[in-house]
């Protein structure tokens, strides 16, 4: 006995110190979580707990739990939507909608997140909006910090509302189903589901705004504000084919300067009257920066086909592999000093298309194929990334490689959406579990080509994986001592003087605490024959004991899925951790107010909603 009460008082020592660690963030998250395993390893090795088996096998299940393959996996799905530039259409739409309306779009945004979440499984909806709210964020300047966070807590404010918006609450009604003759009906939970949603709501919309990080990652400086002189072909249903020029100018090409219009023989100059109106064939010699460069390549399949085809001798076809964007600048004295693009074979030789030429305080009007080189001319190069390399063995030029930037292949965007919505549709209909479709959708993203090993592999997120296997060893070390039981047991023997309302709202505030220690589904499964049986004691006949255990199972529900105060509390806090380049503490920052109003508004509403 003393011994177990002796290894009791070091596991509950040790998940507070990991916890602060993680907190304090003095050490990297990776190394406080491979430290807390090879603790709990050498622990349970030296003081075994009598008549319970927890070894190595039981402290590193966490790293083969479905939940976490799943995240993997769908990180694999994200980076793969992420190199084709899948959701370019959807976010410069939003985009749009979001200078005009920015706060009437991030709302609807977050209502239409909470609606699906509320009926499948929230994380690949999660998966599917960080890359159009980062999209958004970077065409508008804002941080994407200011909207991951409430982004991952709707989706999961959601799971309070039916009995399928989360894993665990069918972990749960299956609990109810075991020790009593009822179950929960696919809305039972939901009445003052959605009230603890719509407090969380507006909850995120004010104070939980303010209190949201706005932290934004240095910027690179790639050269964005010089001009280069780049060429455009419209081709056949080209995104630009039919512009009309207004004023003189083209206002949907409006991040650029176009300097002259080519149409066969016939040449047009700015200001631009109502004949330049552009038609397939015409070739559009224009001056834009880096940046609007990139935006053009990445913004529709058909502008770069055309980029492709009108950056020279075209003798190689299209750039194959990891496609990329640098910059090099032409050698003084060197072999293409005086020649044009078009006689040094520059694409045929290395495969490579000049997209850009930047030459100061200069406009040029003329093809580019046919410019002269200068020495210092600075090349905007386009291709892939190995023949890109490829070019430092090239004396004559200066590939600045520190510039070097990917470009999403946007070609393939087709093939990643029908990939994605595969997994959608697999998932929600239940003809595959999310950890099967997400795995399949993985390997579909790498055999289409949508994204090649190197950046599958860039995608697993070893934080993610560490902290998930360390919140795993964690949380079953507690329950193998019995730490678990212990603080329900003494939960419901502080409340049930107060009577059932104290118990389940004592039981809400226990409930919420652990499920961001320990996973909620653990959690939620430890504390829902617990709470069932502490209603017992309240019951004066069978009617008043089913809606007793009614209450009982759907307050573990509600408050198991408070799941805010920390990164490995639930997957889609892990998700969006990187994206918003959040830090531990940032989630108890914003994470514990809502819990602490959720549990106020539970303990108001509670005994009108449950009947008590």
């Amino acid at each position: 006995m003393t011994l177990t009460i002796f290894q009791l008082w070091i596991i509950s020592a040790s998940v507070i110190a990991i916890i602060l660690a993680y907190a304090l963030e003095r050490y990297s998250i990776e190394i406080v979580s491979v430290a807390a395993i090879a603790f709990y390893l050498v622990f349970f090795q030296l003081l075994p707990v009598e008549g319970v088996v927890f070894g190595p096998t039981q402290i590193l299940a966490g790293f083969a739990n479905p939940a976490l393959i799943t995240i993997l996996a769908l990180l694999v799905v994200g980076q793969g939507i992420f190199q084709t530039g899948a959701m370019e259409s959807p976010s410069r739409f939003l985009a749009r909608m979001h200078e005009k309306s920015p706060i009437a779009t991030i709302l609807a945004l977050f209502l239409f997140v909470m609606t699906i979440s509320a009926f499948i499984n929230n994380t690949p909806v999660v998966i599917m909006f960080i890359p159009v709210l980062v999209s958004i964020a970077a065409k508008t300047g804002t941080s994407a910090s200011a909207v991951m966070i409430p982004l991952s807590y709707v989706s999961i404010l959601a799971g309070m509302v039916t009995l399928i918006g989360s894993s665990t609450n069918l972990l749960v009604a299956d609990v109810l189903v075991q020790t009593t003759d009822f179950s929960l009906g696919f809305f039972t939970q939901t009445p003052l589901g959605l009230v603890l949603a719509a407090v969380g709501l507006v909850y995120l919309a004010t104070i939980g705004r303010k209190l949201t990080p706005e932290r934004v990652p240095a910027e690179d400086d790639n050269g964005t504000g010089r001009q280069y002189v780049a060429q455009i072909e419209i081709t056949p249903g080209h995104a630009h084919e039919g512009d009309e020029p207004v004023a003189g100018m083209f206002p949907r090409l409006n991040t650029m300067t176009v300097s002259m219009v080519r149409r066969g023989d016939k040449t047009f100059l700015p200001p631009f009257a109502d004949e330049a109106k552009l038609q397939a064939g015409d070739i559009l010699t224009i001056a834009a920066t880096r940046t609007a460069l990139y935006d053009l390549l990445k913004s529709d399949a058909s502008l770069l086909s055309s980029m492709l085809r009108t950056g020279g001798d075209n003798s190689n076809g299209d750039p194959a592999g990891e496609l990329a964007l640098t910059e090099a600048v032409v050698a003084p004295h060197g072999r293409y000093v005086g020649q044009s693009l078009a006689s040094t074979g520059f694409r045929s030789r290395t495969g490579c298309i000049v997209l850009g030429i930047e030459r100061k305080a200069k406009m040029v009007r003329r093809p580019l194929s046919s410019i002269r080189l200068q020495g210092g001319d600075d090349l905007l190069i386009f291709g892939a990334r190995k023949d890109l390399h490829e070019l430092r063995h090239d004396r004559d030029l200066l590939v600045l490689l520190w510039s070097m930037s990917e470009v999403p292949d946007i070609r393939r965007a087709a093939i990643a959406r029908v990939i994605f919505a595969a997994i959608v549709l697999l998932a929600v209909t239940g003809i595959l579990p999310i950890l099967h479709a997400a795995f399949a959708g993985a390997i579909a993203m790498i055999a289409s080509k949508c994204l090649n090993l190197r950046q599958a592999v860039r995608a697993l997120d070893l934080r993610i994986f560490l902290l998930i296997g360390a919140a795993f060893a964690m949380g079953g070390s507690l329950q193998a001592v019995g730490g678990a039981d212990l603080i329900a047991q003494t939960a419901v023997a502080i409340a049930s003087p107060f009577g059932v309302m104290g118990l389940l709202i004592g039981l809400f505030g226990v409930v919420a605490l652990l499920t961001n220690i320990m996973s909620n589904a653990a959690t939620a499964v430890l504390f829902a024959p617990i709470a069932v049986r502490a209603t017992e004691a309240f019951a004066n006949s069978p009617e008043e004991q089913a809606k007793l255990a009614v209450a009982a199972v759907l307050t573990v529900i509600y408050a198991a899925n408070c799941s805010f105060a920390t990164p490995i509390a639930y997957q889609t806090n892990l998700l969006v951790m990187g994206p918003g380049h959040y830090k531990f503490l940032d989630y108890v920052r914003v994470g514990a107010p809502l819990i602490l109003l959720l549990w106020l508004t539970f303990a108001i509403a509670a005994p009108f909603f449950l009947r008590l």
